[in-house]
């Protein structure tokens, strides 16, 4: 078992999410950011889908066995107490009785803390990852225990200790309601810098920067949504919608971000500054 003394911000279990589901009205959810998501499991020998702990900082846990440890994404300092620091990327071997600490990041905004045999809490609809826009999925707080899953018997990654840099330069195709902007938006968009808001979330990263005009103001019927569209509200200051985002929206998406990309956006803390490229329709 693991004990959570603190749950820290923006703590929660996260997984490869719940595709397939939109239909029902329930979004994918999952990690934020994915490929920090599945390394961590990689590291550790652990199926990729196996639950892990994502969290902007603050979080402490005790071990109440032994457990491998690793925390990946964000960069910054893992305290053990009684014990050297732990570094991001790199695996530690813990004793029962250690507890440790997931200092706020220096750099990027999201860890991803995973044991061997994954975090064994139970699955809502096939994940157990928590939505925080549905409030779907087993939630983490203080005082939980934790059953730690069966070891995996697997050989563990050799990738330990890299660096994964988290890009600002961000590629974005047409969006669906590209044409209900005008010219200057997109040159824009494409050209000027646009700054990450304190104000965002899991379910998408709101910026600042130069306005996104309309050709013409109108209504529009909710339409389904996919992780990465850029949403422009009437105050044409765009929002990028990440794991956590809703099925359907009201807003015109002018553009959406690579696939490859929005793992960056959503590791932008606050004050980060994004540049967008067009990178084809």
């Amino acid at each position: 078992m693991i004990e959570v003394l603190n749950p820290g911000i923006g703590s929660s279990f996260q997984d490869l999410g719940r595709p397939g589901l939109a239909h029902l009205g329930v979004g994918h959810s999952g990690a934020a950011d994915r490929p920090s998501h599945r390394l961590a499991n990689r590291l550790l020998g652990n199926d990729e889908s196996a639950a892990t702990i994502e969290t902007c900082g603050g979080l402490s846990l005790r071990l109440q066995q032994a457990a491998t440890i690793v925390v990946t994404g964000a960069q910054g300092v893992i305290d053990v107490r009684s014990g050297r620091a732990m570094a991001v990327n790199n695996v530690g071997d813990l004793p029962a009785g250690a507890e440790f600490t997931v200092r706020a990041p220096d750099e990027g905004l999201r860890y991803y803390v995973a044991v061997r045999g994954g975090f064994d809490v139970e699955p809502v609809l096939g994940s157990r990852s928590f939505d925080t826009l549905a409030a779907l999925g087993p939630r983490l707080g203080a005082g939980d225990r934790i059953a730690i899953g069966p070891d995996p018997r697997t050989p563990m990654s050799t990738e330990w200790g890299f660096h994964r840099q988290h890009n600002t330069v961000i590629h974005v195709s047409d969006g669906p309601r590209y044409d209900w902007f005008t010219t200057e938006a997109w040159t824009l968009l494409t050209t000027q810098p646009y700054v990450v808001s304190p104000s965002g979330n899991r379910v998408g990263a709101r910026l600042t920067g130069p306005a996104l005009e309309r050709v013409a103001i109108r209504e529009l019927l909710s339409e389904g949504l996919v992780e990465g569209a850029i949403q422009v509200p009437p105050d044409g200051q765009p929002i990028v919608m990440l794991a956590d985002h809703p099925v359907t929206g009201g807003y015109p998406v002018i553009a959406v971000v690579a696939p490859e990309d929005i793992a960056s956006v959503a590791q932008a803390r606050p004050g980060t500054v994004l540049r967008f490229r067009h990178s084809g329709g």
